[in-house]
């Protein structure tokens, strides 16, 4: 398919089930495209998941999206069998540390290239590319982000790669609108991928995803979207129809004229269900903070919780609680200072522990 210039916009989702369950992910990727998703991005970050993927696609007629993770050489094996590539800047300075990272996003162009593929440039608040990141110590999170993805663009238009696009993303509307608009401002030729990750979980994590839209689309930014809901796997449906809902309603001028997403209340951010979950008792975990943490909804306090080692740790260092999910502990985080690891079963006494001690100390 092609997205961009005229085009209708493009609604995306990703497969939640492990990837090297074939049978499951195929079952996913089209249950999702029958739903009415346009894409469906599919999480690798192995050998054999990438093997599985392969496997996926005599499966499925879906377009597919490979979420490419640490390493990047994975891209060889996968570009044969995806329409598309995503890959996240700063990821690449994960593996092969002394290499540029112009080679390595040299190496991934060539092997979509070679297949016909596509590209996303995936630029995300919580693992930006670390050097712009130290350059700006002074708390601006989105100028990062901006830099990141303006360099990539202008290497890839040198390679001669030009079926690009680009998402940059925030658990902020706030921050994910003034981003998309510098960007579409400076790069008005480049599609634009939008989403607010960890938007958490239905309702809120919809109206939180709204008011970025509203306010992007109206303006004409943006030509494919994801709403990152937090769902069981038999629920990811419902990222589809919230996104056709949201394009609808937007279309009809069904929209606020004023947006004021100025929280002073609680906000529990959650990221949605991916393959890089590995322990499915996350969002179940999601929901249980939701309920604990009803007494506190009057105080400004930010409690992120993530479903893996992958985004986890980074993506929690701006929430005031944080948790990332492993497979059988909950890695528990007081802004960006680890407290400890926790069993399921013994993670939400010690959350409310520190969120009394936090409302305590009068924070918000």
């Amino acid at each position: 398919m092609t997205i961009g210039a005229s085009q209708a916009i493009a609604v995306q989702s990703m497969c939640a089930t492990p990837t090297q369950n074939v049978a499951a992910t195929a079952a996913q990727v089209n249950d999702l495209a029958a739903a009415g998703a346009d894409i469906v991005r599919v999480a690798v970050d192995s050998r054999r998941d990438a093997e599985a993927l392969a496997e996926v696609r005599l499966r499925t007629e879906a377009n597919l999206c490979v979420d490419l993770q640490e390493n990047y050489r994975l891209a060889e094996q996968l570009a044969p069998y995806v329409d598309k590539i995503r890959y996240n800047p700063g990821h690449l300075y994960h593996h092969e540390r002394e290499k540029p990272w112009q080679d390595k996003v040299r190496f991934i162009a060539d092997a979509a290239g070679r297949h016909d593929g596509a590209l996303r440039v995936g630029v995300n608040c919580g693992s930006v590319d670390p050097a712009k990141a130290a350059a700006h110590a002074d708390g601006d999170s989105i100028s990062p982000m901006l830099e990141s993805a303006l360099d990539h663009c202008e290497l890839l238009d040198r390679l001669g790669f030009t079926r690009y696009c680009v998402s940059l993303k925030d658990s902020d509307p706030r921050k994910v609108i003034e981003v998309n608009q510098r960007f579409a401002a400076a790069r008005p030729d480049v599609p634009l991928h939008l989403g607010v990750t960890e938007a958490g979980m239905p309702p809120e994590g919809v109206i939180k995803t709204r008011i970025a839209f509203e306010q992007l689309i109206s303006r004409g930014i943006g030509d494919t979207i994801r709403v990152s809901l937090t769902v069981p796997n038999d629920r990811k449906r419902e990222e589809i129809a919230a996104g056709r809902e949201i394009l609808a309603d937007i279309a009809a001028g069904r929209v606020r004229s004023v947006v004021d997403y100025g929280l002073d209340t609680l906000n529990i951010i959650s990221c949605p269900s991916c393959s890089r979950v590995e322990n499915e008792a996350f969002v179940e975990l999601a929901q249980q903070v939701k309920e604990m943490t009803a007494y506190a909804k009057r105080h400004k306090i930010t409690i992120a919780v993530m479903g893996c080692r992958v985004n986890g740790p980074g993506e929690t260092d701006d929430a005031d609680l944080g948790m990332w999910c492993g497979p059988n502990y909950v890695n528990l985080k007081r802004g960006p200072e680890p407290i400890g690891a926790f069993p399921y079963d013994a993670i939400l006494p010690r959350l409310k522990q520190e969120l009394d001690a936090l409302i305590a100390a009068g924070a918000g």
